[in-house]
């Protein structure tokens, strides 16, 4: 093994890795949108939308990312609609995360007790109030840690964008592992991107779980 290999493309491994993140980070917060209105939709008392909702999460759930990626990205181009990379990416991440994010979400608000929203009904409070000061704020500290772990694992999926063209880590690696010859270095030095990058999700994902603790103690 040559580690002046791995020196030699800390440059173009950072930038990739900072593609990574930005496309991460993209998706999630879009999904976290979309998986906000599929949660609702779950929850809702209109059963068309509990069956619509549901449809979402199991299509998405269901289908590989990778597919899904391939569909945005080719099949849309064959009705006209030439579909940028990126945006083909951020977009396949966002959907796919959505429902997951949404599943998450919908468990949070079920672990809340039913007791709350009694409570804040016979205090007289109205129904968009019970949600903005008693089901959402301990909703959202709930889902905390597992939306973190979403996070995690959508920023190692990230990888599956190469195959529209996007330069991230993965695909920079085996870019250097072509011109190098040297395929150990390139993947190790790519690794190590990635575990340095997922381990400080965790560590603010544990952070913001200590703190949200100490808030809901007070």
């Amino acid at each position: 093994m040559k580690p002046e290999v791995i020196l030699h493309s800390f440059g173009y491994l950072t930038q990739a890795a900072g593609v990574t993140i930005a496309v991460s980070f993209a998706g999630i917060v879009i999904g976290f949108v979309i998986g906000g209105l599929v949660c609702a939709a779950r929850v809702s008392r209109r059963a068309w939308l509990k069956r619509l909702g549901g449809a979402y999460v199991s299509v998405f759930r269901g289908v590989p990312l990778l597919v899904q990626l391939l569909f945005i990205y080719y099949f849309l181009a064959e009705f006209g609609l030439d579909v940028p990379a990126i945006v083909a990416a951020v977009g396949g991440l966002a959907l796919s995360s959505a429902a997951y994010q949404a599943e998450i979400l919908r468990g949070a608000l079920n672990a809340v007790p039913r007791g709350q929203t009694e409570a804040a009904v016979a205090l007289g409070f109205a129904g968009s109030e019970i949600w903005r000061r008693v089901l959402l704020p301990q909703a959202l500290r709930i889902s905390v840690p597992p939306l973190i772990n979403e996070f995690i694992l959508l920023l190692k999926a990230s990888s599956l964008v190469s195959v529209v063209g996007i330069a991230e880590l993965t695909r920079v690696s085996m870019n250097i592992a072509s011109m190098t010859y040297r395929p150990l270095e390139a993947y190790v030095g790519g690794g190590l991107f990635y575990l340095a990058i997922n381990l400080t999700l965790a560590g603010f994902g544990a952070l913001m779980e200590r703190r949200l603790n100490a808030g809901g103690a007070r």
